[in-house]
């Protein structure tokens, strides 16, 4: 019975993760990797194992977007503002900045909403918040929308191929002045935050690192007025250099193959996805472990994510409810939950950046900080007054903000109190006790509901501070 009890107990596991997801574990994992699944969705996923779950989400990954972008994407750049002449130049500059700005968060915004590939999208904005460029800086609209390109291309793509051309992309070498490094006259800013922030890690490589790094990466230039990179080398630094003890007459593409020759580079990675998509506190055994396997597998990233969101530790209940959801996952998942459109996206742009979250304008090249630093008592309010104003159709005060009847629709018709705590766990699975909490809302509800109250109900749902959670 010794050896026997090892082989039921590995049995019984493998039986656990081979069986069906059900519907709470399905809009757990749906819930962590997309925006506010539907009950639809939800019903697809339950009837597939974790495995096969992980399997088909990768599968039907997009790599481009199905939202038209603004017709000037690909105009060519606009002069420099030292070139402009006159004031009346400079404020039409500044005036067609800001509508175009606006554009393409819209853009951006009605992809989020609309998108059959809701990973593929998280996965965009993950790294929109790691390669962090902004246009406040960047100043290009074109440049930035460039750049969105490319981040969905490679979002669950390969990572080393995606280092590569971020190091290369436009924006990125304005935003962080590689267009500035010269041989002679190195300018640090990417040296140092493509080790600290894009790859390593503090404490993984030291000053002399930075300014060797930074002369191998002279040369990287812009080409006016396509907006392409273009290699120059009469400006390139072509002399021995000495990284990470190494020498060797190192370019910017040998410089970023030893970054990602650094075993801290995997780690790094792995435990930012680990922070996205299971817990703010890693373990650190099993990072390390998929660390190993990221690298061997050459940076694949589908692979380290069809680990991860099959994994215990993924559906373990103690890293339920632990994520706080970001302001574009709060309004867009609440949107495309509920079957809500609004007709105009604008004042849908307006909150996200009043709620901490400007796409495309990262508060500084750390990005968005997350976590618990979304929510104060400010935002949380704000947070509360949009959900009050969604569900208060007849108190709203963004015009047409949301369609009554399809929200209607959407409710489950929840009638009495019975229906309430079906409700709760129907639509949010029973995250971080959502489910059990039904008990504390309950007093809210009288015994006998009238006609049509299921969208009073749902906002009396929404406004909980569980709603808030992940």
């Amino acid at each position: 019975m010794g050896r026997l009890f090892p082989l039921l107990l590995a049995g019984s596991l493998l039986s656990a993760i081979a069986a069906p997801l059900g519907e709470v574990d399905a809009r757990h994992l749906l819930a962590r990797t997309g925006f506010g699944p539907t009950a639809e969705e939800v019903m697809q996923y339950a009837k597939l194992d974790r495995q096969a779950a992980a399997a088909r989400l990768l599968a039907d990954v997009r790599t481009r977007a199905g939202s038209t972008p603004p017709d000037w994407v690909s105009e060519p750049l606009p002069e420099r503002r030292g070139q402009m002449q006159g004031e009346e130049d400079k404020a039409a500059f500044r005036n067609q900045l800001r509508e175009r700005g606006i554009a393409l968060r819209a853009w951006w915004f009605s992809e989020l909403l609309t998108t059959p590939s809701p990973l593929t999208e998280r996965m965009t904005l993950f790294w929109h918040n790691h390669f962090v460029s902004e246009l406040q800086k960047v100043r290009v609209p074109q440049l930035m929308y460039r750049q969105n390109v490319l981040l969905r291309q490679e979002a669950l793509g390969n990572f080393g191929r995606m280092l590569h051309a971020i190091a290369k992309d436009p924006a990125m070498l304005v935003y962080l002045d590689g267009v500035q490094n010269r041989r002679g006259e190195p300018n640090e800013n990417f040296a140092r935050e493509v080790m600290e922030l894009f790859t390593l890690g503090e404490g993984h490589y030291g000053e002399q690192d930075i300014r060797e790094a930074a002369r191998a990466l002279t040369g990287m230039s812009l080409q006016r007025p396509k907006g392409a990179y273009r290699f120059r080398p009469t400006l390139h630094d072509a002399g021995e250099k000495t990284i990470f003890g190494q020498r060797g007459n190192y370019d910017p593409d040998a410089f970023l193959d030893l970054l990602l020759n650094r075993p801290e580079t995997a780690e790094f990675i792995t435990t930012k996805l680990w922070k996205e998509f299971i817990s703010p506190q890693p373990d650190v055994a099993e990072v390390k472990r998929w660390a190993k396997q990221f690298r061997d597998q050459r940076y694949e990233i589908k692979p380290l994510l069809q680990a991860m969101l099959s994994s215990d530790a993924f559906y373990a209940v103690q890293h339920r409810g632990v994520l706080v959801k970001s302001p574009v996952e709060l309004t867009v998942g609440t949107f495309r939950q509920f079957g809500i459109t609004p007709p105009d996206l604008k004042p849908l742009l307006m909150v996200n950046r009043n709620l901490g979250q400007d796409l495309f304008n990262p508060p500084n090249v750390k990005g968005w900080p997350g976590y618990t630093d979304w929510i104060n008592s400010q935002t949380l309010l704000a947070r509360k007054q949009l959900l009050a104003r969604v569900f208060r159709v007849s108190d709203i005060e963004m015009p047409a903000m949301v369609q009554a009847g399809k929200l209607e629709k959407a409710a489950l018709r929840v009638g009495n109190r019975a229906g309430y705590g079906f409700y709760l766990d129907r639509w949010f699975g029973d995250v971080g006790g959502i489910g059990r909490a039904s008990m504390l809302l309950l007093p809210l509800v009288p015994e006998n509901q009238p006609e049509g109250a299921p969208l009073e109900m749902i906002g009396q749902l929404v406004m909980n501070p569980l709603y808030q959670l992940k």
